[in-house]
């Protein structure tokens, strides 16, 4: 320095600088290190930002006057230092001297300014509006200028005059330039030219943000303003920044995968010589010869060895990942670790500023520094913390974006035998589960490397201050980690538990809500609320045991700093005498501690996060290396021949492994010919319309199909969309072609049902449809697609005889729409074989015979055989089709109820959907006839479709609105007051009171520790050692021991809540009546059951925790600065205003956001499972882009509302811990202005409270977040356990006699009902008597009643007028459990829960094994059964899906003849029965319940002919009532109805 200033400019003056009340910098000092400091920085940023720049172009921005000002001051500021540079010369020519100082210095400033006016113009050229870099170099330039601003202008006043004009002018024109040039770059340019943000509607705000508004997330204030004054809705949120979308994210990572995939194709390659040199295997099962075991080893060593040369041929997805995202995530690395740097400096300050509270007479600006210092690093540290934090979350919601849409792109392609080795919901769970833990893992990787870093620097400075005595606080740092891992493993054992027996329960309750209508029917209420409050028990007992161990690591994590410092201080007191604990080293120490208890906590779960994710990582992979279907197996561009459809020897299998299941196919089918394919179940028909379309492995031979296909899978697949969504299928709305689509697929009636016309939004897998409706909604996509080849499998089988002959005439026939189309049909339905222009019989995967009808009845083969073993009833069904439609001709007013037959005779739909479908057939059944004539009359006609629609509109939305009434807005008061009372008044004053003395001994330890190191100063440190030492123990253990107690207080109590809660609301539901069920969707009462209570249960107790936590810890800091330094509470109320203000915006967002989130999260796993199931359609008609298209879409919408929620996060991150640093300021600033009466043990105790008073703070909005989106989950539970409840159980003073009913006599007298307030009367004014062993039919037509009937008798619906009687016992007055376990039903669908046969057939036990085999004999169950290994224990599936539906039906007879009670009702299964065990129910029912009264609800006639007498119910009233043989002779009603079934002529 010496050579450069000259030997009279001092480089560095003590007494000028240090030891006096004005300091001042030497100019030597001035000139050369706080000119340069600046130029430095830009010279030194300055490649790599080019470089950046160069990468990046954003298009470029026109000159503005902005721009104009800046590149004008740049300029002067050129000129400015350049004059001082040519003056120095100048000054050389007079003689006068300088050192090379005044040479280097303008010389090096006036570069940099052209530097920096370059990089101005050069900025606007490629599009940044605002820069970082060069605010930096303006600030930094102004900060060092603001030095010698000062020492001027104290020179010039204590000299005279001043001595150097020009220089001392140049350099206030510099200064103001400098400073102009700060405030300009304040502000932001236009954006540039052609850029999305001028295009786009609701632009992202970061896009134009400035440098400041960035660092701070100012731009994020707007919407926290708006959520805060409304309720933030999808409209309102920000569109997603281009580079975190899909369409830019997921072919990045897609580009690197497929490199890996290249890399180990072609490594592969190079070690395939080895591949070759093994034996084929042989096909046939024969082995070699002798010599076969000698030849072979020396091959299978050389297939050893090449083996290990061909490990890294596996692909790897963690390589494709890192290369895609690892640079962006590295920048968030960088600033991670210069954060970790500043971390140590306030420690070091807090040392500092304790040293200068001890001495005296220094002067004051050392401390006001100092407390600005630590101010200023703080706030440094917590913008560099969060532009950290945001670029770790972008990360992970880019690698997930990424992941979501390669795993959605490979699911569309994967080969059969790949999609069965794992499930639909395993798939999903990648996409879910999976993709969830890269996205959280991503937030904490830098931990890996940061952690053992902040650990290492912590030792370094703690040894520092300490020496090694601080190797017995690590020790014990140490042994808690192992501690610490026990209980996380078993916690995590406990929680898998846990989930086993939370899923029995959901299962359970699933099943009970599905099957509710028959527990009723059968008063088994109370012993499936039995089961499910068991197994409850046992989730609540694990929870206990975790609640114990939860206690137990909240003690550690609390008590850890606590114990380390004890022992650190106890050994350093105790190994020498002349060691001193005095305030410097133990405050340091402690505030070390406490920054060592972060890294030291999040380095155990980082690691099991990495382990998790590593187990992610493998089966994502796996799924990704699955193997393709091959796009070419099926040739579709073969124009040649006359034949659409040709297949030449082929041989096929599902999977490469599997065996073939067809074999030597040979097939032609002519252009526009209609070929149908017949077998048994099982012989590969199925199979080979796979084959056409290109599902199935091809081993052999060649297929080729002209032209588009359009393809009905068996099992109809119905997307989550309106139905008119469904059939359009992505093709342009035509209206005249799709009504005609509707009217030849006879979804017309239909439509007139569903509540919204044809835009009825059909749930996830159709679930509002029946099973008929949904294959002709399929049909009707086929059809309204316009291909030229059809490929319909078993498209009638769902639908109802006369709905099918429509569909085959108007559709499929030789007459129907298709007729010039190529149709391949796969049926059972043998009427329309005669139609068909070929027929193709198979057996077991091989054409057996091929031709006419006509010539293969000649040739009587196997297809003769199969027309004989199939009974001709269809043939019956056609006559009464015809018959019915020439009926709506004459009476129009029946017009809907046969629509609604259509619905009804199909198998798969349950009572509460056939209801409802009733209710809508009389609501619209009055007046409004004209316009059900004309439906029938008119082919495509137009009018219809409006008026239903607008007639059923205003209702559906009303019904929309008041789901969603319950999650918007603050949570009131009262819920917090329910969850109190639930977890009981007196504990939670308790659980406070406890957190109230745990903090109150924490402050107590530091207090004394503060007066123990004040001994130091007053040397009284000898005597008390071990008293003080002793004193502290004490209160930390209690300390301990407190928060042991008090959080174990708090989980028992929030178990406590949650049983009764759910207690509660399972009773409730368990006594709702019906009505509530037909119309809540089950899925929401589960979400209850599941969702809620495990809110309840697990997330609720965790925030109530925390939040607890960090509210006492933020006021024990307030108590302990304010009493040190009182002066502080004056500033406590601003602070405390700005930080409630700014927690109000922040939750009111944050909850908005939430749940914005997880609404548009669900479609995107509900869209991925559906298109899994349905990929062969999408496949077949060629929509896979539009699909990846649809999931892109959804995956993006759900990152809108994600992205604010990161940003959220940190915007309150910035602002609270802003005010965190302010107290940290004030603190020390009010012990600087005390400091004559302060002794240092109490700066020490209040800064180094302060310095951790941000992290609690920041938790503790948070939580106050997090514990309001909770809290809502008790609302809701609350809300359904206080729904309205049905009539009670057993009514103690009217109990019917036990024997009762004797005889079985049932009156109805004047009798009417409705379904629900507000609805039509369904059965009006009944008056009817039977005598006890009667046998009585009903018939009627759909919507006349009959099951209403069967309903009133169990009183599941309750009379609205007149009254039932059986045996002279009122039955209104009876309570419901001791009517309904007197009466016995056989349900319509056979509903069996899961669980053992026999708790199928007697849930409570009464019966013994002997009377269930003898009711199974009757039955004719008794051979099945017997022939199971586990006879009655055989586990019947959920629903019991693992019996035919015959079998079901039967087990249901079983249960009524195990009942044998004097009253039976039979409700006739309606189609999915075969008639063998029809027959088998009716001779049963026939012999065994010979005395007693029945009723049966008939479909088919022929079952009650032979009945006492036939009741006809017509529109709720009774039309005909006598015996079968009168009622034919009357020629009414019934006469109409047995003459259609061919039973009267």
């Amino acid at each position: 320095m010496e050579r450069l200033c000259g030997p009279k400019l001092p480089f560095w003056v003590a007494n000028q600088t240090f030891h006096t009340d004005r300091p001042d910098l030497p100019e030597c000092f001035q000139l050369s290190v706080l000119s340069w400091l600046p130029c430095i920085y830009l010279w030194a940023v300055c490649p790599i930002y080019l470089f950046y720049l160069k990468k990046n172009n954003r298009g470029y921005i026109m000159m503005s006057v902005l721009n104009r000002f800046k590149t004008i001051f740049g300029l002067f500021l050129w000129i400015v230092c350049w004059t001082e540079l040519f003056y120095t010369f100048h000054e050389l020519r007079h003689g006068h001297n300088q050192p090379p100082i005044y040479f280097i210095t303008p010389l090096v400033l006036g570069m940099t300014m052209l530097l920096a006016t370059f990089l101005i113009q050069f900025e606007r050229l490629r599009g940044v509006q605002s820069s970082g870099v060069l605010f930096i170099f303006w600030f930094l330039s102004v900060l060092c200028a603001i030095v010698p601003f000062r020492s001027k202008i104290l020179q010039a006043s204590s000299q005279s005059e001043v001595t150097d004009k020009l220089r001392f002018s140049t350099f206030y024109f510099y200064f103001t330039l400098v400073v102009f040039e700060l405030i300009l770059c304040c502000f932001n340019e236009k954006p540039p030219l052609f850029s999305n943000v001028i295009t786009d509607p609701n632009p992202c705000p970061e896009t134009t943000a400035g440098f400041l508004s960035t660092i701070t997330f100012w731009w994020f204030t707007s919407m926290a303003i708006k959520g805060y004054k409304v309720s933030l809705e999808a409209k309102d949120l920000w569109s997603l920044n281009e580079r975190d979308s899909s369409k830019v994210m997921v072919p990045n990572l897609l580009r690197e995968w497929d490199k890996e995939l290249a890399q180990a194709q072609s490594e592969q390659s190079l070690s395939s010589h080895a591949v070759y040199s093994k034996p084929p295997p042989s096909t046939t099962n024969h082995t070699g010869g002798g010599g076969g075991g000698g030849e072979s080893s020396p091959e299978e060593v050389e297939v050893l060895l090449s083996n290990q040369t061909a490990a890294p041929r596996k692909p790897s997805f963690l390589r494709a990942l890192v290369k895609a995202f690892g640079p962006y995530f590295l920048i968030g690395s960088g600033f991670k670790l210069l954060q970790d740097i500043i971390t140590f400096v306030n420690p070091q300050l807090l040392r500092m500023l304790i040293s200068f509270i001890k001495q005296k007479g220094v002067p004051d600006w050392w401390g006001y520094s100092l407390s600005f210092l630590m101010f200023f690093t703080a706030f440094l540290q917590t913008l560099i913390l969060h532009r950290h934090f945001q670029y770790c979350f972008v990360t992970g919601m880019n690698v997930r974006t990424a992941i979501i849409g390669a795993l959605y792109r490979k699911a569309l392609v994967i080969t059969n035998a790949a999609k069965r080795s794992s499930t639909v919901g395993e798939i999903v769970n990648l996409m879910s589960v999976d993709a969830q833990r890269f996205m959280d893992l991503t937030t904490f990787l830098n931990m890996l490397w940061s952690a053992p870093l902040q650990i290492m620097l912590a030792l370094y400075f703690l040894w520092q201050n300490l020496g090694p005595s601080v190797l017995a606080g690590v020790a014990v740092m140490i042994m808690l980690i192992p501690f610490n891992a026990v209980i996380a493993m078993k916690t995590r054992a406990y929680q898998v538990e846990q989930m086993q027996y939370k899923d029995a329960r959901i299962k359970l309750m699933n099943e009970i809500l599905n099957g509710i209508k028959v527990l009723k029917l059968y008063a088994w209420e109370n012993s499936f609320k039995e089961k499910v409050l068991a197994i409850r028990q046992k989730e609540l007992n694990v929870l206990r045991k975790a609640a114990y161990l939860g206690a137990l690591s909240t003690m550690a994590w609390t008590s850890a700093p606590f114990l380390v410092a004890l022992t650190t201080f106890a050994v350093y007191v105790t190994i020498d005498e002349n060691n001193v604990l005095d305030a410097e080293k133990a405050f340091v120490s402690l505030s070390l501690f406490n920054i060592l208890r972060f890294p030291l906590n999040m380095l155990p779960q980082v690691i099991s996060s990495i382990v998790q994710a590593s187990v992610s990582l493998k089966r994502i992979q796996h799924f990704l290396c699955h193997d393709e279907l091959d796009p070419d197996s099926v040739d579709r561009k073969n124009t040649a021949s006359e034949f659409s459809v040709t297949v030449i020897n082929g041989k096929f299998s599902w999977a490469k492994e599997d065996p073939p299941v067809l074999h030597n196919i040979n097939l032609m089918v002519r252009q526009g010919s209609l070929l149908a394919v017949v077998g048994h179940v099982g012989c590969g028909k199925s199979s080979l319309i796979s084959a056409l379309l290109g599902e199935t492995e091809k081993l052999e031979g060649e297929v080729s199909i002209r032209g588009s296909v359009a393809y009905v899978p068996q099992q109809a697949w119905i997307q989550n969309a309106t139905l008119r969504d469904n059939i359009l299928f992505g093709k342009p709305y035509n209206e005249q072609k799709y009504r005609c689509v509707l009217e030849a697929c006879a979804l017309t009636p239909d439509l007139e049902v569903l509540p919204g016309g044809d835009m009825t939004e059909i749930g996830e897998k159709g679930i509002n449809l029946s099973g008929g409706q949904r294959q002709r909604v399929s049909l009707a996509r086929a059809l309204y697609s316009d291909a030229e080849v059809y490929l319909l499998d078993d498209p009638l089988s769902a639908v109802d005889a006369h709905v099918s002959k429509h569909i085959f005439d108007n559709l499929i026939g030789p007459e129907g729409i298709l007729k010039g189309k190529t149709r391949v049909l796969v049926t059972h339905g043998i009427s329309f074989l005669p139609q068909v222009d070929n027929i193709m019989v198979m057996v077991e995967g091989r054409v057996s015979e091929m031709g006419s009808y006509q010539e293969l009845l000649n040739q009587n083969g196997s297809f003769a055989e199969f027309l004989r073993n199939y009974a001709l009833e269809d043939i019956v069904e056609e006559d009464e089709v015809i018959e019915e439609l020439m009926e709506d001709e004459m009476f129009p007013d029946d017009a809907l109820s046969n629509h609604t037959d259509m619905v009804d005779n199909e198998p798969v739909i349950n009572e509460a959907k056939r209801n409802f479908i009733r209710q809508i057939s009389i609501i619209s059944s009055d007046g409004d006839n004209t316009r059900c004539r004309s439906v029938r009359k008119h082919g495509c006609s137009q009018k219809k479709y409006s008026e239903p629609q607008e007639k059923k509109k205003p209702q559906e939305i009303e019904k929309l609105i008041q789901t969603e009434t319950a999650e918007t807005g603050r949570v009131k008061t009262k819920v917090y007051l329910e969850y109190v009372k639930a977890v009981g008044p007196l504990l939670s004053v308790l659980i406070c009171f406890l957190y109230g003395c745990q903090s109150a001994t924490a402050i107590g330890a530091n207090i004394w520790l503060s007066q123990w190191t004040n001994d130091a100063s007053r040397n009284e440190t000898k005597e008390n050692v071990n008293m003080r030492v002793g004193v502290y123990a004490a209160l930390g253990i209690a300390q301990g021991i407190l928060v042991m107690i008090s959080s174990f207080t708090l989980a028992m109590g929030n178990i406590g809540a949650a049983r009764k809660l759910h207690y509660s609301l399972l009773t409730n539901k368990l006594h709702t009546p019906q009505s509530f069920f037909d119309t809540t969707p089950i899925g929401r009462v589960i979400n209850r059951f599941s969702k809620d209570i495990y809110v309840i249960d697990e997330a609720l107790p965790a925030t109530v925790l925390m939040f607890l936590g960090t509210f006492f810890v933020s006021l024990s800091t307030l108590i302990v600065i304010v009493s040190s330094t009182p002066i502080f509470a004056v500033v406590v109320f601003p602070l405390a205003l700005i930080y409630i203000f700014v927690q109000r915006f922040y939750v009111a967002t944050s909850r908005q956001l939430k749940r914005l989130e997880s609404v548009s999260r669900s479609p995107i796993y509900s869209h991925f499972s559906e298109t899994i199931t349905g990929s062969s359609v999408i496949r077949a008609y060629g929509r896979n882009s539009a699909f990846v298209l649809m999931s892109d879409m959804k995956v993006d919408e759900n990152q809108k509302s994600y992205y604010p929620g990161i940003v959220s996060n940190r915007w309150l991150g910035v602002r609270i811990e802003f005010i965190g640093n302010c107290i940290v300021l004030f603190a020390a600033l009010f012990a600087v202005i005390g400091k004559e009466n302060l002794n240092p043990g109490l700066v020490g105790l209040s800064v180094s409270y302060a310095l951790q008073v941000t992290m609690s703070l920041n938790w503790m909005v948070r939580m106050t977040s997090d514990l309001e989106s909770n809290i809502v989950a008790v609302e809701r539970v609350k809300e359904y356990s206080e729904t309205k409840t049905e009539a009670p159980w057993e009514v103690e003073d009217k109990k019917p006699p036990p024997e009762w009913p004797m005889e079985g006599n049932v009156q109805f007298q004047d009798y009417s009902v409705r379904y629900r307030e507000g609805l039509d009367l369904v059965l009006k004014k009944l008056n009817l008597s039977v005598q006890g062993g009667e046998k009585i039919g009903i018939v009627g037509r759909t919507g006349a009643g009959k099951s209403s009937m069967t309903l009133c008798l169990f009183r599941l619906l309750e009379a609205a007028a007149g009254e039932i009687t059986i045996d002279r016992v009122k039955i209104a007055e009876i309570g419901l459990h001791d009517l309904r376990s007197k009466l016995t039903i056989i349900p319509q669908e056979p509903v069996l829960f899961s669980g053992t046969l026999r708790m199928n057939l007697d849930p409570f036990d009464q019966c013994s094994d002997e009377d269930v085999w003898k009711a199974l004999e009757h039955c004719h169950l008794h051979k099945f059964v017997s022939n199971q290994p586990a006879k009655l224990d055989l586990e019947c599936a959920e629903g019991g899906e693992n019996l035919s539906v015959g079998q079901r039906q039967l087990v249901c007879l079983a249960r009524a003849l195990l009942r044998k009670t004097k009253i039976l009702v039979l409700d006739e299964a309606t189609a999915a029965i075969d008639l063998e065990t029809d027959n088998l129910i009716q001779s049963t029912i026939r012999t065994q319940f010979e005395e007693c009264t029945v009723f049966t609800i008939a479909h088919r006639l022929n079952t009650v002919m032979d009945y006492t007498r036939i009741l006809v119910l017509d529109k709720g009233q009774v039309a005909e009532f006598d015996t079968p043989t009168n009622l034919i002779s009357q020629r009414g009603i019934f006469y109409s109805m047995a003459k259609d079934a061919g039973l009267a002529q």
